[in-house]
């Protein structure tokens, strides 16, 4: 798979099979995804791979957590703007009713939109998950780091024939993921991100994306 392939066939996968990812291969993906840019190579990351008993067993608390009602936890950071301002209100917008409507849930349907929301603390059955952290003293260019450092993970696990969910979600049950990861107090979570092979049974609808001329100017001599 080349690089455009695996970049235009990336996208957030809400359906995974129980099929084994062997570890060599996390390794290979991680080993290379090191390589990534960070500013002054601080390589801001700290990532936590888990599967096996561990996830299964962070499901379960997540999953108790879920069907209990308990209320989030205080987010360390915030995931969107208080207030989105035009072209993002409506993208955002699009998002929802593109990801809901493939379920054939209803705008008004909160209860129903909490309930498909819910599976992703069940990482969409993917038997492999990593979750993201930084250190909480570094600021917005080391997170900037992370986005480029998650994005190189995503395209080397297509590049092994794999598919990933990066999910913000896992931030408000940050405390439950602290409770079996056990990491360092000096670090924030940023996300989780379901990895496996992906169910093709199960339906979707992939989101668009603007027109160039929307996000990029070019600027010519």
């Amino acid at each position: 798979m080349d690089v455009y392939e695996a970049v235009t066939s990336r996208r957030a996968v809400r359906g995974f099979t129980d099929r084994h990812v062997p570890k060599e291969l996390l390794e290979r993906v991680l080993s290379a995804a090191a390589w990534s840019p960070s500013g002054s190579n601080l390589q801001s990351w700290r990532a936590y791979v888990v599967t096996g008993r561990p996830l299964a067993e962070l499901k379960k608390r997540a999953g108790e957590r879920v069907v209990a009602g308990d209320p989030w936890d205080e987010r360390e950071y915030e995931m969107y703007p208080s207030a989105l301002n035009s072209p993002y209100r409506e993208r955002r917008s699009a998002f929802g009713e593109e990801r809901y409507g493939a379920l054939g849930i209803s705008r008004e349907d909160w209860e129903a939109r909490q309930r498909a929301a819910s599976a992703n603390w069940n990482c969409f059955g993917a038997p492999a998950a990593l979750f993201c952290y930084i250190d909480r003293g570094l600021g917005r260019p080391q997170w900037s780091d992370l986005g480029m450092y998650l994005q190189t993970v995503m395209l080397l696990l297509r590049a092994e024939g794999l598919h990933s969910c990066p999910q913000m979600a896992w931030s408000v049950y940050r405390k439950t993921v602290a409770e079996v990861l056990s990491p360092p107090d000096g670090l924030i979570l940023f996300c989780g991100m379901s990895i496996g092979f992906e169910d093709v049974t199960v339906d979707y609808i992939r989101t668009g994306r603007a027109p160039l001329d929307e996000t990029v100017t070019f600027v010519e001599g």
